[in-house]
């Protein structure tokens, strides 16, 4: 058999899926963000269950959610992870839940946890396809590793500390006022006013470290190191999204196109991993339509719920604090199950 034949596939599932799920998104995302920008389907507010918002608002809101509470289909739709860690998937949200909603104090943490816990938990999100690409086109799980994992955040955070929208993400630093944690409200007044030591800062040292990575690549490429082209489609289009969305758009714009690609990527993730087991579970054996049936559940329950999140009033404390929950519980298991799941990429 060739050689041509043994070698495996460069793609996580198949060549139109990854393209139209994992590697355009970002283009995808900025080409939507800019095409919308400035008409009325991003600027014309209108009301709906009481909740004042805009047709781009109420889409990419909704995926949020619905990307977020999708995770629940890698943990607890899965009874072997879920058997081996019981109390982290069942006793935890309960707990936490349980702790946001009886003290404002935590409840205000939390929101900031999340805030920044979201950046980080992109960053990883890149991190792993670019690992995944990398490992397909033949090279050693663990060679250039390090490498990948700082140029994700640096291209996912960096332009965030640098850039336009810097400011909306220390605002959840507010919060923390009407809790007794007056300290903590110098903040974001502290980051915008060091601002532009922090964008000196990022450009300089982000600077150094492409220019690192890039003769790093090189020096290995030369000692046998496959050159993933999808690995590199993913993170140069994945940078340039994110320093154009987070370093010069305003929020909103910026806001659209980075969670509405992470949301494609993500959900396209799930129903690719998880597809089997959902079928399974809801027990549609060999019917002919049993793929799009198992699809139309996984992505109707995960809606519903997006849209019923966005349109939540926040004085509905109790409802509140389950999507906090959902929130944290996503990034905290979804970093936890790439992990266990890996194998070393």
């Amino acid at each position: 058999m060739s050689a041509s034949v043994d070698r495996p596939s460069p793609y996580i599932v198949g060549p139109v899926y990854d393209w139209a799920f994992f590697l355009l998104p970002p283009l995808g995302a900025l080409a939507l963000g800019v095409a919308i920008s400035g008409t009325s389907f991003s600027g014309e507010p209108f009301v709906l269950w009481g909740r004042e918002k805009t047709l781009a608002g109420l889409l990419v809101g909704s995926l949020i959610h619905a990307h977020l509470v999708a995770v629940f289909f890698r943990s607890h739709g899965n009874p072997a992870l879920l058997r081996r860690f019981p109390l982290r998937f069942l006793l935890v949200p309960v707990l936490a839940w349980a702790l946001i909603r009886g003290s404002p104090m935590v409840a205000a943490l939390a929101t900031v946890l999340a805030t920044f816990w979201d950046v980080w938990h992109s960053g990883l999100q890149t991190f792993g396809f670019a690992r995944i690409y990398d490992r397909n086109g033949g090279n050693p799980p663990a060679l250039a590793r390090q490498l990948d994992f700082w140029l994700n955040h640096l291209l996912y955070a960096g332009p965030i500390l640098a850039g336009a929208t810097m400011l909306d993400h220390f605002r959840s630093f507010d919060a923390l006022e009407d809790v007794g944690l007056p300290f903590f409200t110098a903040v974001p007044a502290f980051m915008s006013a060091t601002h532009r030591a922090w964008t000196l800062g990022v450009v300089t040292l982000g600077g150094a470290f492409l220019v690192f990575y890039v003769f790093a690549h090189w020096y290995l490429y030369r000692r046998g190191y496959r050159l993933s082209f999808l690995k590199v489609f993913l993170l140069v289009t994945t940078g340039a999204c994110s320093i154009y969305s987070w370093g010069f758009d305003s929020w909103g714009e910026a806001f659209f196109i980075m969670n509405l690609l992470h949301a494609v990527q993500y959900l396209a993730l799930v129903w690719a991993s998880e597809q089997e087991r959902i079928r399974e579970r809801l027990r549609l054996g060999q019917w002919r339509a049993n793929r799009p049936v198992a699809a139309a559940v996984f992505l109707g329950s995960v809606l519903v719920y997006g849209v019923g999140a966005e349109l939540l009033d926040p004085d509905l404390e109790s409802l509140w604090a389950l999507t906090l929950v959902v929130s944290l519980m996503h990034f905290w298991y979804d970093g936890f199950i790439w992990s266990v799941r890996r194998e070393q990429v």
